[in-house]
């Protein structure tokens, strides 16, 4: 009887760390990271600047590029540490630009915590109709006080094709 718990119990842990892999990795499914550089050593992890690619969701064919710092160290290491506020963004037409339905005129399509509760990075989309162009937006926020600090990137639609809006 002891070694059939045992048995459940493994079986268990072992369910709980496959559906905790592929949760991970569903949320990582949302940026790729492309590289990055170390800006501060640490022997328990380094700061660094990272580049992590993001496909719009509703337009198929744009990426953004998004840089930003990520605090390394024994906190940085644990998901514990504040990342910095600063980030840049340059989104680019990477194929054939199509769109899955109609678009918001202003939506948030990604966002990521920066840290464990206070503070996210989003990236917001906004439609610039009259210029037939995309707009994103790069800031981060806090629960008690955000940070002015954003970057904006274009991408202008091919003409002759409109986009559609809700």
């Amino acid at each position: 009887m002891k070694a059939s718990r045992f048995v459940s119990l493994a079986s268990l842990v072992s369910r709980a760390a496959v559906a905790s892999a592929c949760l991970g990795a569903l949320a990582a499914a949302h940026a790729e990271e492309i590289g990055s550089v170390n800006t501060n050593f640490h022997i328990t992890g380094s700061d660094r600047v990272v580049v992590e690619a993001y496909d719009d969701p509703q337009v198929t064919g744009v990426t953004c590029y998004v840089s930003r710092a990520r605090k390394g160290g024994v906190k940085g290491t644990l998901g514990l540490a504040e990342d910095p506020t600063e980030a840049s963004i340059a989104c680019r037409q990477v194929g054939p630009m199509s769109f899955t339905g109609p678009l918001k005129v202003q939506t948030d399509v990604f966002s990521e915590r920066m840290s464990l509760i206070f503070k996210t990075l989003h990236v917001v989309r906004i439609v610039d109709a009259k210029r037939n162009a995309l707009v994103y937006l790069t800031y981060s926020d806090r629960i008690v006080s955000g940070s002015a600090k954003n970057s904006v990137s274009a991408v202008p639609v091919p003409a002759g094709t409109a986009i559609p809006l809700r």
